[in-house]
């Protein structure tokens, strides 16, 4: 029987590694990746299935990045949001976020919540970034949360007090550039994800390879703890 893809996450590695080949700032690695998300995300918007796209874009971690690395990011994300809010809207995608927010400029801020107003009412796919995301710290806030309403939680119950509530579980999580590790990515939602790795490098990540990994996922055997 083929597996339903529904929720595709993909840790997007290796933007600094492929600059470094070339000879290039990490700055460019970063512009080179912000083109493949978009390819990317047209991809998976005219997929028949893919209804849920996650990005890992900015870790909490990454605030340990140089100074001029982290307002470059931040400025291409506002550059990224401005430029590609009319693919968002011809390909009928909702934009969406993970993540704790409140370090970000006003400004920027300001441009995510406009991109989320107006893609509200889209519905071929929902695109999500997770920006200063950690999946120990939503976790903790989730928890938090929780305490705060007086609500015992549970597993049935849990879903509701994350950052997103009612996204569907991660199906497929992708990871680029080598390394095989989830690195605190949606833990809580990935919990029965299917995990590919690739040695690509995110910048020369296609839509071809993407294809391969999914007719690879939907070979395997998913059990879900069964037998």
């Amino acid at each position: 029987m083929s597996n339903t893809l529904r929720h595709l996450a993909i840790i997007m590695d290796g933007n600094g590694r492929w600059a470094k080949q070339r000879g290039l700032p990490r700055i460019k690695g970063h512009e080179r990746g912000a083109e493949v998300t978009k390819d990317i995300t047209t991809f998976c918007a005219k997929s028949l299935e893919i209804k849920i796209l996650t990005l890992y874009a900015f870790s909490t971690e990454n605030w340990k990045r140089p100074k001029h690395e982290i307002d470059f990011l931040m400025k291409l994300l506002d550059k990224y949001l401005k430029k590609e809010l009319p693919l968002y809207q011809k390909e009928g995608v909702k934009f969406e976020t993970i993540g704790d927010l409140t370090p970000f400029s006003d400004a920027l801020k300001k441009r995510i919540e406009l991109t989320k107003e107006k893609t509200k009412n889209n519905q071929k796919l929902i695109q999500v970034l997770a920006l200063n995301y950690g999946g120990r710290d939503e976790i903790i806030r989730a928890a938090n949360r929780a305490c705060k309403k007086g609500v015992t939680l549970s597993e049935e119950n849990f879903d509701q007090f994350l950052d997103t509530p009612g996204l569907k579980e991660v199906d497929l999580l992708l990871r680029t550039g080598g390394e095989m590790r989830l690195s605190n990515f949606l833990l809580w939602r990935s919990a029965y994800a299917e995990l590919f790795f690739t040695q690509t490098l995110w910048p020369d990540f296609t839509t071809d390879e993407l294809r391969n990994i999914i007719k690879e996922f939907k070979n395997r055997e998913r059990r879900f703890g069964g037998i």
